[in-house]
């Protein structure tokens, strides 16, 4: 069983590059499609706390669901928030990562580098081309 866990979605690049680099440190994580496989409202609650963020960072604001359901008015709660996202798991902002030094909402994926208990085994470049990690496995 793997100490590392990612909430996963395959779609977003965000979230590509983030397991990548889990990868690039000798690490297979445990990988939860959350759109597949939400979380229940104890394990979203509990990984929000974790991260030590607002439940609104959380959130995918961008999501066009966000301005739908009027989640951007004046008073929303952070239970409404909450049950938003499990009613609607596309609104729960990605990737998230469990690792033995914390818990991260990774945006932007180099966020992770900062939770990984293992280094880099080498260069890691994103998708877009940007170079996060050295040849030597240092932040660029």
């Amino acid at each position: 069983m793997s100490t590392i866990t990612i909430y996963h979605n395959p779609k977003c690049g965000t979230s590509r590059n983030t397991l990548a680099m889990i990868r690039n440190s000798g690490v297979e994580p445990e990988v939860i499609e959350y759109l597949k496989t939400p979380p229940d409202r104890a394990t979203l609650e509990a990984l929000i706390a974790a991260t030590g963020e607002p439940v609104i960072h959380a959130v995918r604001t961008k999501e066009a669901l966000f301005t739908e359901l009027h989640l951007d008015a004046p008073g929303v709660t952070d239970a409404q928030l909450i049950d938003a996202m499990l009613e609607h798991p596309i609104l729960i902002n990605r990737p998230i990562v469990v690792t033995p030094l914390g818990t991260r909402l990774c945006r932007p994926s180099e966020k992770v580098l900062d939770i990984l208990p293992a280094p880099q085994q080498g260069a890691f470049t994103k998708e877009d081309g940007e170079v996060v990690v050295n040849a030597q496995g240092q932040r660029a």
